[in-house]
């Protein structure tokens, strides 16, 4: 081969790079402006096949579930399944933004950056298709993280346990940390979770006439304030808890008795065993409530999140990558948030990263706005992440 020859290859291969670093951009606002609710990213899916259908080749096998996808790519000599996940469902949130991209969905917005996590999946599976590995990796494309849960499901269906995936990662965007830092630890990052949903159905009455009814007001707002002790009394203080209610409805008008209530909270903890322990305390509680005032309470748990913890081996290797990539690595601290990749690292050793896009606001918040930046920054690292533990 001619140097002139060699030249032209490396100059149309930068060209061809340069044009995906901008498609990045575009997949990303495309993806930002169909959020969609867990279960039905119905577009999403779409748009993902359709996508990768431009830049597969014969070493790509795609298996659709439900709404999300297992995408598959073949190494040139592989020895093991690596697998990276991207999370796909958006948040029910009036986006405020104002940008001239923001969502088409009338109350959703990708307000926890799973647009971001979708289009550095796409990113790196280009990059693949241009720079093979030698082992397997599957991108795992995960429809409602943000509830009722998807990993938990996916873990247990054939199609999943087929691809007998040895090793697995992830990342989230962090606003609070500049574009070009990372973050990690080894152990807990992301705490236990539980949703907590209490229903009160006593006897309604006019208000003139207290001592004919139930009232279920001050049932709700009395067992508020007194599960309020298990985390202080019941729980080990060494161990990190979190019981929260945010949310409490109860009557009609001001003049009748309440006939129902309904509370709605969190359970987060840093030990999976305290979960169980607040729930069993609040199973008492109820019991309680429903002889001293006279009613029914029903409790639904909602979406059960298991804590991530990462496997202290991969998190090592993985900031040797970062250093040597020339980008800053930053200790993480524990958090309460909940993630459901915890379930993928409770069967499957790996870890899960923040990346940093320096957004003004934070996760969840309707004017979340993440530095597009990052995009590529991410896309870089999880490649080469991949190729650092292919050669591992």
């Amino acid at each position: 081969m001619s140097q002139e020859t060699a030249e032209e290859l490396k100059r149309a291969r930068r060209d061809r790079k340069e044009e995906k670093t901008l498609d990045l951009h575009n997949v990303r606002q495309h993806l930002h402006q169909i959020p969609e609710q867990g279960f039905k990213e119905v577009k999403t899916q779409q748009f993902l096949l359709n996508y990768i259908d431009t830049i597969k080749d014969d070493r790509v096998d795609i298996i659709k579930w439900k709404t999300g996808l297992f995408v598959k790519v073949s190494g040139t000599n592989s020895k093991k399944t690596m697998a990276y996940r991207a999370d796909m469902d958006g948040l029910p949130i009036d986006e405020q933004t104002g940008l001239p991209y923001q969502s088409t969905h009338p109350g959703f917005m990708h307000a926890c950056g799973h647009d971001f996590h979708m289009t550095i999946a796409l990113g790196v599976l280009e990059k693949i298709m241009d720079e093979p590995l030698q082992d397997d990796v599957v991108f795992i494309f995960q429809p409602a993280e943000e509830g009722p849960g998807g990993a938990q499901p996916i873990l247990s269906t054939s199609d999943f346990q087929s691809l007998k995936v040895d090793e697995i990662f992830s990342l989230h965007i962090a606003p609070e940390l500049p574009v070009g830092t990372v973050s990690t630890k080894p152990g807990l990052l992301f705490a236990n979770t539980s949703e907590l949903f209490i229903v009160f159905k006593g006897k309604g009455g006019h208000a003139a006439y207290p001592h004919l009814t139930h009232d279920m007001a001050v049932a709700a707002s009395t067992f508020l304030v007194s599960v309020q002790q298990i985390v202080s009394r019941r729980t080990n203080p060494i161990e990190g808890a979190v019981l929260t209610v945010g949310k409490m409805t109860a009557g009609t008008v001001q003049n009748i008795i309440a006939e129902t209530a309904r509370l709605e909270g969190t359970i987060r903890t840093t030990d999976p065993n305290t979960i169980q322990t607040i729930k069993t305390e609040i199973e008492a509680f109820a019991r309680a409530f429903e002889i001293s005032h006279h009613c029914d309470i029903d409790i639904d748990y909602g979406s059960n999140y298991y804590g991530v913890y990462n496997d202290e081996r991969f998190v090592e290797r993985f900031k040797e990558t970062v250093q040597s990539s020339g980008l800053t690595y930053v200790e993480a601290q524990e958090a309460m948030t909940g993630e459901d990749f915890g379930y993928f690292l409770k069967d499957i050793p790996g870890f899960m990263f923040w990346l940093g896009v320096d957004s003004a606001f934070g996760l969840h918040h309707a004017k979340l706005n993440p530095d597009e930046r990052a995009l590529q920054v991410g896309v870089d690292l999880v490649h080469r992440t991949l190729r650092d533990l292919t050669m591992k």
